[in-house]
This record gives structure tokens, sequence and C-alpha cells, in this order.
């Protein structure tokens, strides 16, 4: 997934990012609304963590402006704010759920691998194609029951069209999906990646669609 992280101290920031990445994912951090509204407009998300305590302002109310225009952009708070009370507010304006600080690194990223299967178009989470089963849940590609070993960004190009059958999902698409703001994308990245997985999976699984973009070969079905 591609996840922005909102929180103000550095410390904490910088780690949840990179535990985060480590998880596999992509991950944008930010430190003030201001800038995550940016990011948003520039850019599109899966997950959001959010911090409520920021130097210019108050999570919630960004909460609230998310949720007036966007119901599929999953949210999870992160806050020093412990009363129930707090906890009742957060989720009642629409958050998915709630984390207090201070945190366990690895428990948070539990909490966000819950709240996507939440999430998740597919109920089983597995999309086959052939021989080949995509475990969504497990983020596992197998081929006759072995196990192929994927990176993580050769595991996100699986990934998002496995999400959406039929869906044709644009060379744009995916590099957003792949990278973060801030990340230098070489011309051909992607190009590479693909041909990395045909030589793994073998060449039935991603179809290339000339001048339109890439797909899941033949019909997935669940």
């Amino acid at each position: 997934m591609k996840i922005l992280i909102i929180e103000d101290e550095p410390a904490l920031g910088s780690a949840v990012r990179d535990r985060v990445r480590q998880a596999g994912h992509v991950a944008d951090w930010f430190r003030t609304m201001t800038d995550a509204r940016a990011a948003l407009i520039a850019s599109s998300y899966d997950f959001l963590l959010l911090d409520l305590g920021l130097p210019d302002g108050n999570g919630r109310d960004l909460l609230r402006e998310i949720r007036r225009n966007c119901s599929s952009l999953a949210i999870l708070i992160t806050t020093a704010q412990d009363q129930v009370s707090d906890r009742i507010v957060g989720l009642s304006e629409g958050a998915d759920d709630y984390i207090v600080k201070p945190y366990d690194l690895d428990e948070l990223v539990a909490r966000i691998d819950a709240v996507a299967r939440r999430y998740a178009a597919l109920p089983d989470n597995v999309v086959t194609v052939g021989a080949i089963r995509i475990d969504l849940a497990r983020r596992q590609l197998e081929r006759e029951g072995r196990t192929i070993d994927l990176s993580a960004r050769e595991w996100a190009i699986v990934e998002l069209p496995a999400r959406r059958p039929g869906a044709l999902c644009s060379r744009e698409q995916i590099e957003d999906a792949l990278y973060g703001l801030s990340d230098d994308v070489e011309s051909n990245a992607i190009e590479v990646f693909i041909s990395r997985i045909r030589k793994k999976a073998g060449p039935g699984l991603i179809m290339t669609v000339r001048g339109r973009g890439y797909c899941l070969a033949g019909n997935a079905a669940r």
C-alpha cells in the first residue's frame, strides 16, 4: 500500500516511516496538516496515519475534511490523547482505528494490515491466474504450490491489478503506487520490474496492453 504519515515528532515520524517501509509499503512522511493536504492533492494514498496534535492545527479537522470528500481512504489515528472519550470522538468522525502513544511499531503495522483487510475488495483475498495463486492477505505468490519470492516493489506491481480484477493499470498509476513523492523514478523502472516478475513467475501473469498499461493476464478469478 501507499501510506501517508502525518507525525510532527521527528524521531517517531522517521521510525514509523522506516518500519512501514520495512513491512513492504510505500511511505511519505510529513509533519504538518498543510503539507499533508498538499500531498493528498499531489498523490493517491491507500492509508493515512494521522497524529492529532499537529503544529498547525488539530488532526481531527483534516479527518473531517477527508471524510467529507473520500470514504475509501483508510485512516488510523495515532495520538497521545488516551481518554476513552477522545477515542470515541475520533472513531465517530471517520477514523478506522486508534492507537495511543507510546506504541509498539510492530503492533502499529499489525493494525495497519488489519484495517487494510477490511477495505480489501476481495473477501477471500485470493486471486488465481492460471496456475498462479495470489494471496493478498499473506502477500504471497505461488505457482503450483511453490512460493515465488518477490521484492516489495515487484509485489506491489502484482498487487495493484490483483485488487482490481479486470482493470487496466496505467504506467502512471503503477509509479504512484510504488514511489513516494521524493523518490526519483528511472524512465524504464516499471518495465524492469515487470521483466523480473515474468522471469520469476512466467510470462502468463502480467499482460502489456500497448500504449495503455498492464493488467493480469486472462480473466482473473477468485
